[in-house]
């Protein structure tokens, strides 16, 4: 009998929420593919989806919960930043992709937070987009910058407060793109939230959600701002073999692919939760 396989997965970690008062955008959370893996049969492999970060009310976003297979961790994204933060007033925050930082006067815009946050490789993330500070963008606004993507830096506030690109992945069975950076929030125009589920921007009013079990950002708002989006984790296996989970998973299988179960873990309701491959 064999005692191991070879297997592909997908780690991706809970988005940052967004910065209210003119906030950045949240950060994408960290995004990690392994494929031809060993994993070792009737052994306990560690599983763990991140929640997506809370939204700043008053202070920045919170940051993104990690997620977790076997040994192998995508940071959650970093929240946004808001505009009545200090020390530095409205810094994103740092994360698996940085927040961005928050629209400010009378100096310039905040630093968006740093991605990649801590460093693995390849990367797993980019910074967020640094804020605008008012009456450098037509017409005088204020405006965040956008959450960094897995595939792309946030744009600055100045530039337009986009979130950066997802990744696309076809590990499931088709194509489908991740962690996204959150939109930046603005009084007038807001950016838009990048590919991969990132929430949008509010123009003088609150950002939307990033895609839950996409580790999307969420985006920021002149007046409130989104939730991050939840991670996600998927582990694609020969058919000859099937995962068991721990009472705590929620998690579907798909045979859609031929020779393989794919599994797609949606939330884990501790950070013990483990897997099993028999």
């Amino acid at each position: 009998p064999i005692s191991s396989i070879t297997a592909d997965y997908l780690v991706v970690a809970g988005g940052g929420g967004g910065g209210d008062s003119y906030g950045g955008g949240g950060g994408a959370g960290g995004y990690r593919e392994f494929t031809s893996q060993s994993l070792t049969l009737g052994t306990a492999y560690a599983v763990t989806v991140g929640a997506g970060g809370t939204v700043g009310s008053g202070a920045n976003g919170g940051s993104g919960g990690n997620s977790t297979f076997s040994t192998n961790t995508a940071n959650g994204g970093g929240g946004g930043g808001n505009y009545l933060t200090a020390p530095g007033p409205g810094q994103g925050v740092s994360g698996g992709s940085g927040g961005g930082g928050a629209g400010y006067f009378p100096s310039a815009g905040p630093a968006g937070g740093n991605g990649n946050t801590p460093a693995t490789t390849p990367s797993q993330g980019n910074n967020g987009g640094q804020g605008a500070q008012y009456g450098a963008v037509t017409p005088a606004q204020y405006r965040g910058g956008g959450g960094g993507g897995a595939g792309a830096v946030g744009a600055t506030g100045v530039a337009s407060g986009n979130g950066g690109a997802g990744t696309a992945s076809s590990i499931s069975g088709s194509s489908v793109t991740y962690a996204g950076g959150g939109g930046g929030g603005s009084s007038i125009t807001a950016g838009t939230g990048g590919s991969g589920g990132g929430g949008n921007g509010g123009p003088a009013g609150a950002g939307t959600a990033g895609t839950a079990n996409r580790g999307a950002g969420g985006g920021g708002g002149a007046t409130g701002a989104g939730t991050g989006g939840s991670g996600v984790v998927i582990i694609k296996i020969p058919n000859t073999v099937k995962a068991v989970f721990s009472s705590g998973v929620t998690a579907s299988l798909s045979t859609a692919t031929a020779g393989y179960n794919i599994y797609t873990v949606t939330a884990t309701s501790t950070t013990s939760e483990t897997v099993v491959f028999a």
